[in-house]
Parts: structure tokens; C-alpha cells; sequence
């Protein structure tokens, strides 16, 4: 756990701060990578209460928190039978500092018991969460392609859990 700085399941009442969060951070994080219009669009599709309040409910998402405040946000899911993580973010200040992989951990955590492995996927134009996965165990899958956008390319890489 880094100092100060407490990962847990997010409950009911932080959908207003985790949106907020969202808001804040992911905008500023996808605008020099996919310009504006796509960055804004990431918050207007999937940081919404609707969104973010059917997570939470379901116990996939966690928040990272320093003094009542939400400073990391992550959320999984499953999709294709496979279980996912759709969001993983930290705030830019405090990056670096080990609270993304206690995101990863606090997701996997509540994953079923013998669960064999967890995807993620993240923009091809994100170079940093690239790496950040590498060094997480996240092998790389493949890339899908977006028909429009080049910079909307998505890679998908894949942790194996049954070490």
C-alpha cells in the first residue's frame, strides 16, 4: 500500500466523486494523445452515474484515496466471457508512486477464486499505460484497429493469474 494513500472497494456514495474524478483527470490525460474532441467523448460515454453507479454496484470498481479524497479510479468488468479492466487511472500528480498497481491488485482481489487470467485494454497512442502494463505481467494480445482514427487503435494485453 503506498504511504497515505488507502485502495478500496468503492461504495454507493463515491459515484459522485469517482464521476468527478473522471472529469477532472481524463480529459487532460487523452487530449494530447487523441485530441479533444475524443477526449471529452471518453468522459461523456463512460464516466457518467448511470455507468459508473451500475460498476460500483456490481463491487468492480476501487478507489485510491489520501485524506478523503479520490486520487485513483479503477473499474473491470467482463466482456466476451473474459474478465476485463476498462479503467485504471491515477491522478497526475501523484503518479509514480505504486498506487496504479495497488489498483491492479485491489481489482483482482475481487475477482472469483481461480480465476485463470484478467485482460485490460488502452489506447495504442498511450505509450505510458503500454508500459505500465508490461511491468504490471500484461502480455500483449493484439491490436485492434479503429476504421476512422488511428490514434483510437486499441491494444489488449492479457495477465495470466494461475502463477
Amino acid at each position: 500500500m503506498t504511504a497515505g494513500v488507502t485502495v478500496r472497494d468503492a461504495e454507493p456514495g463515491d459515484v459522485a466523486a469517482i464521476c468527478g474524478f473522471g472529469a477532472r483527470v481524463v480529459p487532460g490525460l487523452y487530449r494530447p494523445l487523441l485530441g479533444e474532441e475524443s477526449a471529452r467523448s471518453q468522459v461523456d460515454m463512460w464516466w457518467t452515474r448511470e455507468r459508473i453507479g451500475a460498476a460500483v454496484s456490481a463491487r468492480e470498481t476501487v478507489v485510491a484515496e489520501s485524506d478523503g479524497e479520490i486520487v485513483g479510479v479503477g473499474e473491470r468488468g467482463t466482456w466476451e466471457g473474459e474478465h476485463v479492466i476498462w479503467k485504471l487511472y491515477v491522478d497526475p500528480e501523484l503518479r509514480g508512486r505504486g498506487i496504479g498497481k495497488d489498483l491492479v491488485t485491489g481489482l483482482i482481489a475481487q475477482l472469483p477464486p481461480g480465476t485463470p487470467r484478467i485482460r485490460v485494454e488502452h489506447f495504442e497512442a498511450n505509450g505510458r499505460a503500454g508500459r505500465f502494463y508490461e511491468r504490471e505481467g500484461f502480455a500483449y494480445l493484439h491490436t485492434r484497429e479503429h476504421p476512422e482514427n488511428p490514434a483510437l487503435n486499441v491494444v489488449w494485453r492479457e495477465r495470466d493469474l494461475a502463477r
